[in-house]
């Protein structure tokens, strides 16, 4: 076949290749749009060949007149007439120095020749009393002459500026600062009518038009003003203190800087002059807003400044309007201030502009620092609520920033940015200077002082009825918008102050006299309205709901409610504390008595604050502000706050006033994480919690609440034991335990707020816990019980201590698992017996028996008369001390795990060790009373504290050598004074309370935390864990034992000795009821939960006892006495016919200390 032909054949007649209709409109389509392309290119290229054509002519034209007036400034001797100078010398200049100034980025040689000609002739000109001489008397001449004067003026000031801008501090060349000193120098006059030699009388005041005029150009964006001045000053150094500059700055430099600040505060001394404060705004809007865009943004922008120039700036003049326009115009300033640090490069600034303002306001608002007498005022005249709102303003909106540059942090972290530490520093070269250093005036009480003025009778307005911070508000400042200031002030020290935080801001408000009590007026009105408030404004030193008031509230409830007195609440109390729940101890404020008040439980509603039940949702924002700065600074006084000024001398509040305080923060905590807080909350959360714990630990030190308050906000929604618990659980498991971004929620209860739950339910909780890891060992093979997988040690009877240490220290966690103890006598021979749990127990109450003995070494008694259990510190001369008191962590968390109990207490401050928590002051009357009277002696001493002789050391004995440690650095060398006294005062305790024991109390930490999880004991206070270990109170409930009783060889509960065992026991005094309990199981208190827990069970066994008939009938009764078997809680009981002679049996053999041995 023939290859198809490549054209085909039109029936047309003419050969042509066939196209589609598509693709013929495509082809068309092309075609036309490379026709308009070709014609915009030709118009393009026309567009380009005139403007440089333009350019071309321009430019030879400017060149021409450049080089004719040089030759005519070259010629001229005489003074030129205005009219001359304005027409043959400035309009030639001003052309082509226009358009030869935007050909190049630098100044050239040739032009800086001219400009300096040029000006020179002008301000001779301008220094001519000859009105026909003088350029400016133009601007009070004929309309055309006055046009041509404010033409030209405002091109005058326009190089002027360009030549400020370019100019470079660092090159220091005499021709550039020339230039520079001669076009400010220009620039000023210009605007000044003081500097016109030709005005007189009659037209000043249209010379002051004038001027005016050209102030209002110089203060607009048209002029770039400020945008130059920032050029300028940005290229300062900065120095190294806030208090000098490096170094003095030359006449000429000074003259250049001065002139330039001039410029910059000229639109508001002239707008000053010529208007009403009315108006004022109006007049100098525009150089307000530049003024705040461009000068306050600079960093460090008056330390850059010499000293002479500093009080202009600070001129309320000045401030005021630019405090007023940064809250009218406040969304379009922001704007350009975030617009201005996205076209800066910050790889050297860590701050946005934002944050630079912020702290040149506070620093430029308040007297300096070489004002010793009043550093911290505001300028005087200043509007101090206006500076409020911006601070606050400024404040909001740095924060936003930063947190969305992902600095933000925690309250005890450094601030994070891209994996690296950042201070918020500002470096320039080498030399550094802290951001938070502008921030000073805001640590003074003085400053605080100025900004609320707190009169004893003053009142305090309710958070409802104070002004939002709007910029309409004018005048003195309210507690509200000083809580906002403060508050802000708070979270930005906190981020950007790496080393001490929001200490400085903290320890002024703490301790400035009623600040804390207006806080709480405020919160106290809202929370509790009409509920016996003490006054509508001050709150002194009296009680605000006085004891006589709670009695009588709580009969006249008892009255109508005495059918609910045996409710679940008050058999709870009555369990735990061994009194009803309508009873608690407070302090006497004269005497210090502690004193019973009875609460009944009905009363708690008063703790019930409806405006909490949603938590932080359910406030405004005004009062969550209030709350938040309440609770931030409360918290810190009482870190400091003795048990004489909280419960004797009640200061700041009483105790009834601190009970509402509680209630408030208990239930905000509560409703809190019941609800998950959101992220917006979680500062006010934090330091809600962090008062609340503090509050928390003084009540268990030294009761002032009722239990019901505590108790309050879960009475009616807890969730039940075994839900907490498994929440708890799933919820550490899931935040690796130490995930501290994890939101807190319900299972967060359990550590965050555990006196939530009544003491008896957070025992359950914890022997939840245990049994919820027994499970778990035991799916994962582990041993949890008795068999031939347990651990097998042999104990010699006179070596328990170290055969115990040396066979079980090692085992770690593994300590979990079941032990199997074979003892061996004193001869050396193993004792009889298989151990099913009753040697074990027995192994770890003689273990503990022997290794907390004083005599031992390892642990000492307190100088306290309830004589509790703390690590010798001599302990690390031992051999293995260390060692040893880990190894007693393990055996008190093995006993805890097993739920054995030991009779022993640990001192509160050991305890609060193991919990996680740092001891402060007042615990130290619970550890050495003597010292801790001698440093309350210190702290309020009235006369010369120097007097004392006393100095930053103390002095420890160990081993019959006397060692003196340093409480700090060069603390021997540091006498006590007057002024660092509290602070020996607190350094002394800190070495007693947390430096000295703090190795025993972390290797007993570790030991103990290989068996109980940490988060177990966070459920329980000091005296709490004191209980777990050792049991209840000193008492026994005889109903509760006698139920869970279990008789063994012939005895039965109906036995006639059982009977009168039962009926002595009765009998028995409290104290010797515990010995029996002690005889019987080696611990006198009762299991916390009831003797249903004690394991093994409490069992009587009898003893058969046969008697001749004939010495029955004649009075005689068995002579044996009882005995003891302790690994097994068995109490041997010999068949007694008689009750007083069992009665004798019984007290001589518990007080025999003997046991097994009288068997």
């Amino acid at each position: 076949m023939s290859e198809p032909r490549k054209n085909q054949v039109s029936l047309r007649g003419s050969s042509a290749k066939e196209i589609s209709r598509d693709v013929l409109l495509e082809k068309v389509s092309q075609e036309r749009a490379l026709r308009n392309f070709t014609r915009r290119a030709n118009a393009a290229a026309r567009l380009i060949q005139r403007a440089w054509k333009y350019y071309n002519v321009k430019k030879r034209i400017a060149l021409e007149l450049q080089q004719q007036w040089e030759s005519l400034i070259s010629s001229h001797l005489a003074p030129l007439k205005k009219s001359s100078l304005s027409s043959q010398v400035l309009r030639p200049f001003l052309f082509f120095t226009t358009f030869l100034l935007a050909r190049y980025p630098r100044i050239q040689p040739r032009e800086k020749d001219c400009i300096r000609s040029c000006f020179g002739v002008i301000l001779e000109s301008i220094n001519s009393t000859n009105p026909n001489e003088n350029f400016c008397s133009m601007a009070t001449g004929t309309v055309e002459e006055r046009k041509i004067w404010n033409y030209q003026a405002k091109k005058l000031i326009t190089i002027c500026l360009f030549i400020l801008a370019e100019y470079d501090n660092s090159s220091q060349k005499s021709n550039d600062v020339l230039l520079t000193s001669l076009a400010m120098r220009l620039a000023v006059i210009l605007t000044d009518v003081k500097g016109w030699k030709c005005i007189s009388n009659t037209n000043v005041e249209s010379a002051f038009m004038a001027v005016r005029d050209l102030v209002q150009f110089v203060g607009s964006i048209r002029s770039g003003l400020y945008n130059s001045v920032r050029s300028y000053i940005c290229k300062l150094e900065v120095p190294s203190s806030l208090q000098a500059n490096l170094s003095s700055p030359t006449d000429d430099q000074l003259l250049i800087t001065a002139s330039a600040i001039t410029l910059a505060l000229r639109p508001f001394h002239v707008a000053n002059l010529v208007m009403d404060d009315k108006d004022v705004l109006l007049e100098v809007q525009s150089a307000a807003e530049q003024y705040c865009i461009y000068l306050l943004t600079i960093p460090s922008f008056a330390q850059r400044l010499p000293v002479v120039l500093i009080p202009p700036l600070k001129h309320k003049s000045v401030l005021t309007p630019c405090l007023r326009i940064l809250l009218m115009s406040k969304e379009q300033i922001l704007k350009d201030m975030s617009d201005m640090d996205q076209m800066t490069s910050t790889h050297d600034r860590v701050l946005p502009p934002v944050g630079w303002a912020l702290g040149n306001i506070i620093y430029l608002a308040t007297s300096s620092e070489s004002n010793i007498i009043d550093f911290g005022k505001l300028v005087n005249g200043l509007d101090r609520q206006s500076y409020v709102h911006v601070v606050i303003m400024l404040a909001e909106k740095l924060l936003a920033q930063i947190e969305r540059a992902g600095w933000v942090r925690n309250e005890n972290q450094q601030v994070q940015s891209d994996g690296n530490s950042v201070e918020a520093e500002t470096t320039f070269g080498s030399l550094k200077m802290s951001y938070v250093d502008l921030f000073k005036p805001v640590c003074l009480q003085r400053h605080l002082m100025e900004l609320l003025v707190l009169e004893k009778d003053g009142p305090v307005q309710r958070a409802e009825s104070l002004p939002s911070c709007g910029a309409e508000s004018a005048g003195s400042c309210e507690l509200l918008d000083v809580a906002y200031y403060y508050s802000w002030m708070l979270r930005i020290f906190s981020i950007l102050n790496p080393v001490l935080g929001a200490m400085p801001v903290l320890n002024m408000l703490s301790f400035t006299p009623g600040f804390l009590s207006n806080l709480w007026g405020t919160l106290e009105e809202s929370f509790f309205p009409g509920k016996d408030l003490v006054g509508k404004g001050k709150y002194s030193d009296k009680s605000t709901i006085s004891e006589n008031k709670i009695i009588e509230a709580s009969v006249r409830k008892q009255k109508h409610s005495s059918k609910d007195i045996g409710s679940k609440w008050a058999t709870v109390f009555q369990k735990i504390t061994g009194k009803s729940q309508t009873e608690f101890k407070i302090v006497d404020p004269l005497d210090g008595k502690s004193k019973t008040v009875h609460i009944d439980e009905h009363y708690s509603d008063m703790w019930d604050i409806e405006l909490l039940r949603q938590g932080p949702d359910g406030i405004s924002n005004d009062l969550s502000c209030v709350l938040h700065l309440f609770c931030a600074s409360y918290s810190h006084l009482l870190l400091v706050l003795d048990d004489l000024e909280f419960y004797e001398k009640q200061v700041p509040f009483t105790l009834e006033q601190q009970q509402k305080i509680v209630s408030v923060l208990n239930t905000l905590v509560y409703n809190t994480i019941s609800r998950s807080i959101c992220p917006k909350s979680r500062s006010l959360t934090d330091s809600a919690i962090k008062c609340l714990h503090l509050l928390y630990e003084r009540d268990c030190r030294h009761q002032f609440c009722p239990p019901t308050l505590w108790l309050s906000p879960g009475r009616n929604n807890r969730p039940p034991i075994a839900v907490a618990a498994r929440t708890h659980e799933f919820l550490s498991a899931a935040s690796n335990g130490d995930d501290t971004s994890t939101s807190l929620s319900m299972g967060s209860i359990i550590t965050v707020i555990p006196h939530i739950f009544p003491f008896e339910e957070r025992v359950e909780m914890f022997r939840e816990f245990i049994n919820m890891d027994k499970v778990s060992r035991k799916m994962a093979g582990e041993v949890t019980g008795p068999g031939p997988r347990s651990v097998e040690i042999v104990i010699r009877r006179g070596h328990i201590v170290e055969d115990g240490f040396q066979q079980l220290n090692n085992l770690g966690s593994r300590l979990k698992s079941s032990i199997h103890v074979s003892f061996v006598n004193e001869s050396g021979l193993p004792e009889a017996g298989l151990d099913y749990g009753g040697l074990s127990k027995e192994f770890l109450t003689e273990i503990a028996k022997a290794a907390f003995s004083p005599e031992y070494g390892l642990f000492t008694q307190t100088l306290t008369s309830d004589r509790h259990l703390i690590p010798n510190t001599a302990a690390r001369f031992l051999d293995n001390g260390i060692q040893m008191i880990e190894f007693l962590g393990r055996i008190v968390g093995k006993a805890l795990y097993e739920g054995i109990l030991l009779d022993y207490s640990f001192s509160h401050v050991f305890v609060q060790k193991l919990l996680g928590r740092y001891s402060f002051l007042d615990e130290l009357s619970t550890l050495d009373p003597e010292l801790y009277r001698n440093l309350m002696y210190v702290k309020h001493y009235g006369g010369d504290v120097k007097d004392l002789a006393l100095d930053f050391t103390v002095t420890e004995e160990s081993l019959g050598k006397h060692i003196v440690i340093e409480l700090k650095p060069g603390g021997k060398d540091t006498s006590v004074t007057k002024e660092n006294m509290l602070q020996y005062v607190h350094a002394m305790a800190d070495f007693k309370l947390n430096r000295q024991i703090l190795p025993f109390s972390n290797a007993f930490y570790r030991g103990l935390t290989d068996l109980i999880s940490p988060s177990w004991l966070k459920l329980f206070n000091a005296s709490e864990f004191n209980q777990l270990l050792s049991g209840g109170n000193h008492d026994i409930d005889i109903d509760d034992l006698r139920k869970n009783t279990r008789y063994t060889g012939g005895y039965t509960e109906g036995s006639r000795t059982v009977k009168l065992f039962w009926e002595v026991f009765a009998s028995f005094e409290p104290k010797e009821r515990c010995l029996l309990l002690k005889f019987v199981t080696s611990c006198s208190r009762a299991p916390l939960l009831g003797f249903k827990y004690l394991q093994p069970t409490f069992t009587i066994h009898k003893v058969s006892c046969d008697l001749p008939l004939l010495a029955t009938f004649g009075g005689h009764d068995v002579d044996r006495l009882p005995s003891a078997s302790t690994c097994y809680n068995t109490l041997k009981l010999p068949t007694y016919k008689r009750q007083n002679n069992l009665r004798a049996k019984l007290l001589y053999a518990i007080n025999s200390n003997a046991g097994f041995e009288l068997s």
